[in-house]
Parts: C-alpha cells; structure tokens; sequence
C-alpha cells in the first residue's frame, strides 16, 4: 500500500497540527453519553429508561445546535463560537454531577445545544487547509482518527465511572473538553482558505436555497443510512453475543471491528481516486445482511464482519468529502453542521428500531433489517443524486490546484472522476 498520499497530505501547514489536535479534543466529547448513562444508572439509583431520556434530550440539543454553531461560524468566525460553546460546557459538567434528575435533563438538552463543535469544526478547517485533490484522504485519515477516538473515549469514561466515581470522572471529561476548545482556540486553524475568501468578497455570500438542494438532502439521507446501519450492527453484535453467553469477548470484538474500519480507511485513503458515497453505503449494507447467519460463535460473527467492517471509515469519508465539495466555502461551516445532525439522527433512530426486533425477533434479524434500511434509503436518494447540480460553486483555481499536477476537466468541474456527469449538462460547467 503506497503511504505517498499520507506523506503528501501531511506535508500541508497546519494539517499534522488540526489532526493532531482534533483527534485528542473527541476523546473527551465521545465518552459523553456514557459518563450519562452510567451516572444516572449508578449515581442517581435510576433505570436505563431513565438514562436514555438524558442521552435523547442531548441527542436532540446536538442535533440543533450543530448547524446553528456551523452558520454562526460561517458568519462570525470560530473564536466567537467555540469561546461560548467551552463556556458551556466547563459550566455544565462542573455541577452536572449534583444536579436532581429533572434538573438534569434540561441541562443536558441545553449543554447539547451548546456543544463543542469539534467534529465540524475539524473537518471544516481541513478543507480549507487541504488543496481539492487530497481532501478525499484528509477526510479519510480525520475518520480513521475519529474511530480511533471512539474506541478511546468511551472506555475511558466507562473505567473512570467504576473506579473514580461519578463526580471525579464527570469533572474530568468536563476538564478535557474545556482544554479541546481553549486548544483549538489558541491554534485557529482557517475556515476557509485566502483565496476562498478572496472569491467570496468577489461572488458575495450564496443563500442557503442555492446550495441545500434536494440532492443535498439525499446525501444528508445517506449519511443517516450510514450511521443507521453502524449503529444497529452494533446492538445487534452485542445482542448476539449476550444471548450466546459469550459477553466477555464483546470488548474485543468490537475492537476487532474497529480495526477492520481503520484498514478498510487506510487501503481508500490511498486508492488514486475515490467512490460515491452511494455505492460505498449500499455495498456496506448488501454486506451487513447476512452477518446474522453467524451468530453461532463470535468468531464466525467477527470474521463475518470483515467485508462491511472494511468500507465504515470509507463510506463516513466519502460523505464528508461529498459535502466539502457540493457547498460554497461560505456556508461549509453550517453545511457540515447538517452532517452531523444527520449522523446524530441516524444513531437515534437505530436503536429503538434495533432493540425492537431483536427483542421481538432475534438478533440475527436485526443485522437484516440494518442492511435493507440501508439500502432503501440510497436507493430513494438515488433519483435526487443523478440531478444534482453540476459545479454551482467553483473551487478558486489557484489555490485548489497550487503544488499539484495540472487538473482533468473534470476534476476542474469539482466532480469525482468514478462520478457520472449528468444528463445534459457538461462538465466545465
């Protein structure tokens, strides 16, 4: 596997830097909805039930809050935003661990609203720091580290719950995320590039009705698809293994998959040219169907996961790419603020419909059931994919294509070369 893409993407200023930085800020952020859940389970005497209102009132504030962050910062900058945003979170998490229960989901709701926006504020300022030929591996290497970042998180808040206690856990995860935003306003890394803003002050700022377009919609729905099929994969992987008694080795088949999605992003990462997102999601759901017909052992149900496991980092990748590309440099913030609402809604609608077949059916079925919702979403996003609009926001030319070799006309057009060019419409635009 030539490593020449990664030597080059990285040789880019700032770029070690933000995803150095962006990595380390998500590990606090992701043990989030487990320090909860276990708080309000072990510290407040209360069921899952219970638990799950606190994790849904913070879904529901994220889901609002991160393309309300995204547009603010497209407007006013990022130091403004994330200065509030810390603010917030270093007030909430300092008394979340004393708050009455009723207390306490309103809390969190408005600590949601009000989240760090790490994840769209990382993958908004590598766009703007990455010339257009290698975003596709920048995004690809920033989910790589995203999944890094998961698999650090939550085991680390999960280890601190049982061992420090509430209090001192949920103090710490308030510490790091106030340290992530403070990190990364101290390094302020661009939103957008010189010559991005240079064509904005020249064009003028383009109203959201030009860009979120139906096709964006469907790739919004795609995104859903995606973390729709991740999450319910996951229910149904340790669904499978508790029923078979096998709950010992859950840690370290999840962590087996995981790393079947960093091999699946470091091999597409470096591939010449990348996929749709659609084919990539679609393929990854086809593969998710059949895994339940492993689930007598939990070796046969890792290793059946291999195929899908291999295209999660690439499919998420190519999503964030396709943003990146299909919005004006002006409005990215806010755009990759509705990639996130629609990961964080693809998450929430997984788990009750999962929980509910495996419960009613097995969890053999609810592995089914992940891949064609999959799949029926790309397909209806499909029609609305083939119109979308053909370069309605050109990459300013010099700085896109500065150090690189002389670009296709089709890479010129900001189209992806495995991408077809609709109907009646020409490439240069």
């Amino acid at each position: 596997m030539a490593l020449d893409p990664y030597r080059r993407l990285l040789k880019n200023p700032g770029v070690p830097t933000l995803l150095m930085v962006g990595m380390l800020a998500r590990v606090p952020a992701t043990a989030v909805t487990f320090a909860l859940t276990l708080h309000v389970v072990q510290d407040l005497g209360l069921g899952y039930y219970w638990a799950g209102l606190v994790t849904l009132a913070s879904t529901i504030g994220m889901a609002i809050g991160s393309p309300l962050a995204g547009r603010l910062i497209d407007k006013y900058g990022m130091r403004p935003v994330l200065a509030v945003t810390t603010v917030a979170q270093a007030v909430f998490w300092a008394c979340a661990w004393a708050l009455p229960y009723p207390v306490l989901v309103g809390a969190t709701a408005l600590a949601g609203l009000l989240a760090l926006p790490v994840f769209s504020v990382t993958r908004q300022c590598l766009a703007a720091l990455v010339p257009v030929p290698q975003r596709s591996v920048a995004f690809t290497l920033d989910s790589m580290l995203v999944e890094l970042s998961y698999m650090t998180g939550p085991a680390l808040a999960v280890a601190g719950m049982t061992t420090l206690g509430g209090s001192v856990t949920m103090a710490a995860i308030g510490v790091g995320i106030t340290v992530a935003g403070l990190g990364l306003i101290v390094l302020n890394p661009p939103t957008r590039s010189a010559a991005e803003r240079a064509h904005e002050e020249r064009a003028g700022k383009v109203p959201r009705r030009q860009w979120f377009t139906p096709a964006f919609g469907a790739l919004l729905g795609t995104v859903t698809a995606a973390t729709f099929v991740l999450t319910a994969t996951e229910l149904a992987l340790v669904a499978t293994m508790t029923k078979a008694d096998q709950t010992a080795w859950v840690g370290l088949a999840v962590g087996i998959w995981c790393v079947y999605s960093l091999s699946g992003g470091f091999v597409y990462g470096g591939l010449a040219r990348g996929f749709s997102p659609l084919a990539l999601i679609a393929a990854m759901s086809l593969l998710t169907v059949p895994v339940g017909l492993a689930s007598g052992d939990w070796r046969w149900l890792i290793l059946a996961l291999l195929p899908a496991g291999l295209l999660c980092a690439p499919s998420l990748s190519s999503t964030v790419n396709a943003v990146s590309s299909w919005v004006p440099a002006d409005a990215r913030g806010e755009a990759m603020g509705f990639h996130g609402t629609a990961l964080l809604i693809g998450g929430a609608a997984a788990a009750p419909i999962a929980g509910a077949v495996i419960d009613g059916f097995g969890p053999a079925w609810a592995f089914v059931v992940a891949g064609l919702v999959g799949v029926t979403i790309v397909v209806a996003a499909l029609p609305f994919w083939r119109r979308r609009p053909v370069q309605a926001f050109p990459v300013p030319v010099e700085r896109a294509w500065a150090g690189e070799d002389p670009p296709s006309p089709v890479e010129k057009a900001g189209l992806d070369e495995d991408e077809p060019t609709p109907a009646g419409s020409s490439a240069t635009g």
